[in-house]
């Protein structure tokens, strides 16, 4: 069976809408997109690093798995993290996609995001990695699929925008593997499920 790790950038307040530039989510006239990058650092990067390099297979959700084609699809820039992701396999879960051509190795995961995710998680083959696509993460957090996360949590609050869990969260508990702290305040924590 595939392990689910998400990754997760957030506010204090826990935003996690528009993090890397001003257009990429303006949905409900969000207005504070871009709000991630001044904080990166070197300890960032090499803990992002770290988990690139134990990543599996990619899952997206249809809104960010388009807004990372049209970035990473189209990235020429010799960094390893375009490499990285266009090279990987990437599982895209929509009810709307007609096709996942628009990125090389993307399959598309058509129908419901739960049913399709948990048929994908029960094969044989690398984990599984999310890197943000809130709303499958709230679906498959509710069904109790996600094995484990990272979050990447900023020294800001921004009062508006969508949250990680925008309603109440099913009871699961998670224990706590590692932290470190950037020289920028960034908090980034792992967790598991805890074994119940």
């Amino acid at each position: 069976m595939r392990k689910i790790s998400v990754t997760m950038f957030m506010t204090l307040d826990g935003v996690v809408q528009g993090l890397g530039r001003p257009d990429e989510d303006t949905r409900g006239g969000f207005t504070h997109g871009g709000w991630g990058p001044r904080f990166n650092d070197d300890v960032m990067g090499q803990e992002l690093s770290k988990g690139m390099a134990q990543a599996g297979d990619l899952l997206f959700g249809r809104r960010t798995w388009q807004d990372f084609a049209n970035v990473w699809g189209r990235a020429t820039d010799g960094n390893p993290f375009s490499a990285l992701m266009n090279k990987a396999t990437k599982y895209v879960v929509s009810r709307t996609l007609d096709d996942a051509g628009a990125w090389e190795n993307s399959t598309l995961l058509r129908g419901d995001a739960v049913e399709t995710v948990s048929a994908l998680k029960e094969t044989d083959g690398p984990d599984l990695a999310v890197n943000g696509s809130a709303a499958l993460v709230r679906s498959l957090h509710a069904a109790g699929l996600v094995d484990d996360y990272t979050l990447l949590i900023h020294p800001l609050t921004l009062g508006t925008g969508a949250r990680l869990f925008e309603h109440p969260a099913p009871l699961a508990e998670f224990e706590l593997i590692s932290s470190v702290a950037t020289t920028k305040g960034v908090l980034i924590v792992r967790y598991r499920r805890a074994e119940s």
